[in-house]
């Protein structure tokens, strides 16, 4: 079988080039994702650093780690579901050369080890290939992580001996899932229906297809359903993960679409000779037609609902800021500013202290993690956050307050360490979870008295009503202090987190979604180039070159127009999720509505899709028609 294996893939090099480049892909994107997860999860700090940097260096790495998590399960899922539905179309494809295999004397068992075969083949040569490609790719990434402020410019990344075994057992692993399901439906088609191209070998929608595909929207349905009752922490993946798993259904389902849009097509260009060869095309390529929808559908759900998730959040965040904060100026110092200034209501001095926290499991393993929290008066903190629980009162000496996200209850005894102090801490009040960013532990300010970070302090001024904003301002200034407004600053914090926001989407984005991108081109490569004996007898019947071009161009366009639907219809249902859990967890109205991802998705969909598919048709009605239809341009 494998001498047959080699042999295809040298009769078929066209059908399988493809195939060898995403696997070849998502080996590298794989490969390098772990290689930079591993260095970063380790890191060597330089010595000599201050506790604050030290800190703010492990921040980094944390989210770049907890990125790169996302990153390697979004690649992984994307290598494995766009080899599948690959290796499906092109198993698709040749089905009449499998029929002719069985009808001279293979058996079914015979049919799905040539095909494995040909899996296990197409993942040694993307290992070989993928290997090289993703030291190319790694300096890609880490770059952009370094760029981006996720990883220190000094960041470099450890070679690891057991990355080779990984990425063979990546690359022939997704190649041979890919091919499992194709193998087992090509096996049990009778050889005379698959070269008449009937009953089973015609059959789209299967038995297998509709579980599948009701099982991954059920999953989808749970997920979205989950999302409103979780944290904000929680909500990003588990709306992502919603996303993918209806998009995963949709593609699975959508067969049923592609004739219905069709027929719709059919009623803007029943008058257009080329509108209803394209409706007829779309009605007999059903198979054709949602292999190369599935790539773009996952695309354009990971977008959006990613865009819309992290803007949702933003949006959230900048809501209950503004209304968790009754202040007028905020004074930012490195050491004390005036008391008693005229004119000054309420001012809050809140310094970030950096504090370890040590918890112990029920077998009494000690669990040690850094937290930043903020060093308060706490009646002079109540009085400018409205939002804080009254009992913020009990705050007072070897006490603190922490979020409902932390294992601790209320009356606890939590061992911590604070400016190098080791202490036993009291839990003296329960803060409600707050929006992305709101302190996760506040400390009475005796207590982190003794405390070197070196934060600066932002006091949050309350005016009299009627006194002067701008000679109070000048009073602050005048210590040393930098003043701005509160408007000013709630825009800034705003800002950051949008700005964190957008670097998270790059990441994410950057290389999975051009990986999708190379997908779609792919399919519509590998779809225009099996046609070319039916555009050969579409020119012999009269059309002229241009016109078939312009044909395949409008089939193009509504396949497109398929994956981003049902890729934004995926995408609504968790973003409609994580609007319900941001509104309850920020006692206000919010739902992002990602426009600009969107619209920019929309163009860049439809200059790929028509370049594409035109210089694809331009290359297979290159031949003359009549060398086509005697079986022997190529």
């Amino acid at each position: 079988m494998f001498q047959l294996s080699l042999a295809t893939f040298r009769e078929r090099r066209s059908l399988f080039a493809g195939a060898v480049l995403i696997v070849t892909l998502g080996v590298a994107l794989v490969q390098s994702s772990l290689l930079i997860l591993v260095s970063a999860a380790s890191p060597v700090l330089p010595p000599g650093l201050s506790l604050q940097d030290a800190e703010r260096l492990r921040d980094g790495y944390s989210a770049a780690v907890a990125l790169l998590a996302m990153m390697l399960a979004i690649a992984t899922f994307l290598a494995v579901f766009i080899v599948a539905s690959t290796f499906a179309f092109t198993v698709a494809q040749r089905r009449r050369d499998l029929a002719l295999l069985r009808l001279t004397g293979a058996g079914r068992g015979q049919v799905r080890r040539l095909l494995l075969s040909e899996a296990i083949l197409l993942g040694l040569i993307g290992t070989l290939a993928g290997v090289p490609a993703g030291l190319v790719v790694q300096r890609w990434q880490a770059a952009l992580l370094v760029g981006l402020d996720f990883l220190p410019p000094d960041f470099s990344v450890r070679w690891q001996g057991w990355i080779l075994a990984v990425s063979a057992g990546i690359g022939v692993g997704i190649a041979v899932l890919g091919v499992l399901a194709a193998a087992r439906r090509a096996s049990k088609v009778l050889p005379l229906e698959a070269l008449r191209d009937l009953g089973e070998a015609a059959k789209v929608m299967t038995g297998p297809r509709w579980f599948s595909g009701i099982l991954f929207l059920g999953g989808a349905l749970a997920l979205v359903i989950l999302t409103p009752a979780s944290s904000d922490e929680a909500a990003i993946p588990l709306a992502v993960n919603g996303a993918i798993a209806a998009a995963v259904g949709l593609s699975v389902l959508s067969p049923l679409v592609v004739p219905l849009a069709g027929r719709v097509l059919g009623l803007f260009l029943r008058r257009s000779t080329l509108g209803m060869l394209a409706q007829a095309n779309l009605r007999d390529g059903v198979r054709r037609s949602a292999s190369t929808a599935a790539p773009l559908l996952v695309l354009v759900a990971l977008v959006l609902s990613l865009s819309g998730t992290l803007g949702t959040i933003s949006a959230a965040s900048r809501a209950a800021q503004a209304q968790n904060t009754a202040a007028d100026l905020v004074v930012e110092s490195a050491g004390p500013v005036p008391h008693d200034v005229p004119g000054v209501a309420v001012a809050s001095a809140e310094t970030p202290v950096t504090m370890t926290i040590t918890s112990y499991d029920a077998k009494q393993k000690a669990k040690t993690k850094n937290v930043r929290a903020l060093a308060v008066d706490p009646e002079s903190y109540a009085k400018v956050h409205p939002l804080t629980p009254s009992s913020l009162a009990d705050l007072r000496g070897m006490t603190m307050a922490m979020t409902e996200s932390h294992d601790d209850s209320l009356g606890d005894l939590v061992q911590a360490t604070v400016g190098g102090r080791d202490l036993r801490l009291r839990v003296a009040a329960i803060l409600p979870d707050q929006v992305n960013g709101g302190p996760g532990v506040l400390i009475p300010r005796e207590v982190a008295a003794s405390s070197d970070d070196g934060a600066s302090t932002e006091t949050l001024v309350r005016l009299v009503p009627g006194a002067d904003a701008t000679a109070v301002a000048a009073t602050y200034r005048t210590a040393g202090a930098r003043v701005t407004t509160i408007a000013d600053w709630l825009e800034a914090s705003a800002s950051a987190q949008e700005a964190m926001n957008t670097r998270i989407m790059a990441v994410l984005l950057g290389l999975s979604g051009g990986y999708a991108v190379v997908a779609v081109i792919n399919a519509i490569v590998i779809a225009g180039a099996q046609r070319r004996a039916e555009f050969a007898a579409a020119r012999a019947s009269g059309l002229y070159r241009g016109q078939v071009v312009r044909m395949a161009l409008v089939e193009s366009g509504v396949v497109a127009a398929i994956g981003v639907g049902l890729g934004t219809l995926a995408a609504a249902g968790p973003l409609t999720g994580i609007g319900r859990a941001m509104n309850r967890m920020s006692g206000t109205q919010v739902f992002f509505v990602p426009w600009v991802p969107f619209l920019l998705i929309l163009a860049g969909t439809v200059l790929t899709v028509s370049v594409t598919s035109v210089l694809t048709a331009l290359s297979a009605t290159r031949p003359a028609p009549v060398t086509l239809l005697a079986g022997e341009g190529r």
